[in-house]
């Protein structure tokens, strides 16, 4: 297993020093789940929602999140990302809401932590937008998907792990 980067030889926390890390594209995808009574999705999917619009916010929010991911986990670098997107479909099956989140840099460190904190925060909203109608909802099985670029290049989560 690998060393754990945020941490000195004396074990204290710490921002890892990315000043000799090449700036390379770097994106990664992350998921998340938020499962509900079926009159809950019926509700939200259709528009009729007390709070609004509730998967037009939790995009919103994930987008916003991910700016700001820095300010959120102490030792994560501030970065300019270029790109951010989220989207939140209906997962009948479950019932609830599939989130995933899409966030991309050219940069000297990664976006994982940026796409898992924007499908957090945007699970988080639904969360919020929906819990007049049902506060028995679990978010759930919030993971990274996949990342590429780097020096420790791509990861591919396994596909039945979740």
């Amino acid at each position: 297993m690998a060393s754990l980067t945020h941490l000195d030889e004396q074990g204290a926390a710490r921002m890892v020093d990315v000043s000799d890390k090449d700036a390379t594209t770097r994106e990664a995808l992350a998921e998340g789940r938020v499962a509900m009574a079926r009159e809950t999705l019926d509700l939200i999917l259709s528009g009729n929602a007390k709070k609004g619009d509730v998967l037009g916010v939790a995009r919103i929010a994930g987008i916003m999140a991910a700016k700001r991911t820095h300010e959120l986990i102490p030792l994560c670098h501030p970065l300019m990302l270029t790109k951010v997107e989220v989207e939140v479909s209906p997962d009948p099956a479950l019932p609830g809401l599939h989130v995933t989140a899409r966030a991309k840099v050219t940069g000297q460190t990664g976006v994982e932590m940026e796409a898992l904190t924007a499908v957090s925060v945007a699970c988080l909203t639904i969360y919020d937008m929906a819990k007049a109608a049902d506060r028995g909802m679990r978010i759930e099985g919030i993971r990274l998907l996949e990342k590429s670029g780097g020096r420790s290049g791509h990861f591919r989560a396994d596909a039945g792990a979740a």
